[in-house]
């Protein structure tokens, strides 16, 4: 009985991860429409969440700072790509396209870890990952509805690919961390670090950093620009990883990270209610074959590990960032 409570709360703490996830491209949308630029919504986003997470980082970390230093290389890289790479990439492809578009376009990442694997390590995918990197791929025709009435901005494409591309580099790079770094310490320290850069690249110009400190218009009421700042930090990003942390205490890395998926459907869902955004019936149709395909992908991860040239996928992401680096 304890065992299954335990898996009920678990299994709620990665929904609620999933959901307050989803509700990122909704909030960068009402700022990005009064004038900022997606750099400054990332910045101000993951700059306010490394804050909050400052103080149980600094407790995860008393009498293993050394874990941290010794691990420096590997969180700037994480914070450059995986953090800031793939944020800003998400952020301005919703400029372009539809939320969920711009999601599921950002979530062929986990297919480009196949080939990267594949290209890099020699691990050649097994034949239920190639199903499924099939199925995301024609997924992905259906997305861009090449056929349709409304054609699909080719700018949003490539900076959704760019989301792909750091939501890849996500994936490699947690499976790469320091065990004895805290999960906390890696999540605040990353997004640290994607701040900074980002501030200093906005501060030599090599970056557009807008921002309107007035009123926003969000979910169709005029509300102050606070409203959505709040809403992406604490609520898109703090709340998102720690509940993403307790559930990957509980249900493990691979699981809660899986039910993770379900963030393109609160996303979809959130685009909807405040934003009347719905993609159309092909769209949707490629919307299906892309997270098919990505569960296609994630079974494969939970089968018995075959020898080490059929392996797919890293085998164990960071628990504490099962969830999106958004």
């Amino acid at each position: 009985m304890q065992t299954q409570r335990s898996a009920g709360v678990g299994l709620g703490l990665a929904l609620l991860s999933a959901a307050t996830f989803g509700t990122s491209g909704t909030f960068a949308r009402s700022l990005i429409e009064a004038g900022w630029s997606a750099e400054a919504a990332v910045a101000a986003r993951v700059g306010i969440a490394a804050l909050l997470l400052a103080v149980p980082t600094v407790l995860a970390l008393r009498g293993r700072w050394h874990v941290l230093r010794r691990n420096l290389s590997s969180v700037g890289l994480f914070g450059l790509l995986a953090v800031a790479g793939a944020q800003v990439g998400f952020f301005n492809a919703v400029r372009y396209l539809p939320i969920g578009v711009a999601l599921l376009l950002e979530y062929l990442g986990i297919i480009l870890v196949v080939f990267w694997m594949w290209a890099r390590h020699g691990q050649r995918p097994r034949r239920l990952t190639l199903a499924g990197s099939a199925a995301a791929i024609v997924g992905l025709f259906f997305v861009l509805d090449l056929t349709g009435s409304d054609r699909i901005d080719p700018v949003g494409v490539l900076w959704g690919l760019g989301a792909a591309v750091g939501l890849a580099a996500y994936f490699v790079l947690s499976a790469r961390v320091d065990e004895q770094l805290p999960s906390v310490a890696m999540a605040s320290s990353g997004m640290a670090v994607g701040a900074v850069v980002l501030l200093a690249l906005g501060a030599f110009g090599a970056l557009p950093l807008r921002a309107h400190f007035g009123e926003v218009v969000f979910a169709g009421q005029t509300v102050s620009w606070l409203v959505p700042i709040v809403g992406l930090s604490l609520v898109a990003a703090v709340i998102s990883y720690v509940a993403g942390i307790g559930a990957a205490r509980i249900l493990g890395a691979r699981l809660s990270s899986f039910v993770g998926l379900t963030e393109v459907l609160f996303a979809v869902l959130f685009a909807w209610l405040f934003l009347g955004e719905l993609p159309v019936a092909v769209q949707l149709l490629g919307g299906v074959l892309i997270i098919g395909g990505v569960i296609l992908v994630r079974i494969d991860e939970l089968r018995t590990p075959a020898p080490a040239t059929a392996t797919a996928l890293p085998s164990e992401p960071e628990p504490a960032l099962a969830g999106r680096p958004r």
